[in-house]
């Protein structure tokens, strides 16, 4: 139980700082594009923030499926 909350909170903290990182970086770039969602368009981001959220969310939604994954401690593998 130790290590799923371990693996849950750093990958929250590691994609926390990598969204701050971004932010930060973000903020002069000069190519803008917006997406269509469908039901409208987004407003116009910077290519590079729209790759980078990507990232981030590959980067919480993997560590978070791994730690939902993980075996339990109290059972043998191979049996249920």
């Amino acid at each position: 139980m130790l290590l799923r909350l371990r693996l849950l909170l750093g990958s929250l903290g590691g994609g926390a700082l990598l969204l701050l990182l971004l932010c930060l970086g973000a903020q002069n770039l000069d190519q803008r594009a917006s997406l269509n969602l469908g039901f409208g368009r987004s407003q116009p981001l910077p290519t590079g923030f729209l790759v980078g959220i990507a990232l981030v969310l590959g980067v919480i939604s993997g560590g978070t499926a791994t730690a939902l994954l993980l075996p339990r401690g109290d059972q043998a593998p191979g049996r249920e």
